[in-house]
């Protein structure tokens, strides 16, 4: 399971080549390095591979559109990867959540009253009223990675609260 992310608000006029190759580097690059050093294994026990997106891989984020597209990145490697493993009876998924409570945001530098703000705006935004929690997320992980869910690969499932249909 590939888990470990970052994210970061950085406004198109703020960009930064350190902060992008950062954020490539942890979003994208560790869970291919992950991947391929876990393959003979995975292949041996027929795995599952699963890759924590968020639903701004596949909706836009303004400000922070480097962490989107890092995650749209990992998105596009989970479909290509479980073409590539199936063979190997290796299924591969991404799970998509929404704001989820944690934090992230205060770990991206943000100050407090910042992430209020960001909490209130998003929770306005999602139709179910209300932020995820990480308890929420690891039921859906538990989900895609339990040996009876064989006949899953190359999606992405969201879990939102329904933000993405706004």
């Amino acid at each position: 399971m590939n888990n470990a992310g970052a994210t970061t608000v950085m406004p198109l006029a703020d960009t930064d080549a350190k902060r992008i190759a950062d954020l490539l580097a942890l979003n994208v690059t560790a869970p291919s390095l992950l991947v391929r050093a876990a393959l003979p294994h995975l292949r041996g026990s027929r795995g599952t591979i699963i890759n924590v997106s968020s639903t701004y891989g596949h909706r836009p984020l303004p400000g922070a559109a480097h962490y989107a597209a890092t995650k749209a990145a990992l998105e596009q490697l989970t479909r290509s990867w479980a073409l590539e493993l199936a063979t190997d009876g290796i299924c591969v998924n991404a799970l998509a959540p929404g704001p989820t409570e944690s934090e992230a945001l205060t770990a991206a530098g943000l100050p407090n009253v910042n992430v209020e703000q960001i909490k209130r705006d998003e929770t306005a935004r999602i139709p179910l009223g209300r932020r995820g929690t990480p308890e929420e997320v690891a039921a859906w992980i538990v989900h895609l990675a339990h040996p009876a869910a064989t006949w899953i690969t190359g999606q992405v499932l969201t879990i939102d609260g329904g933000l993405e249909l706004t």
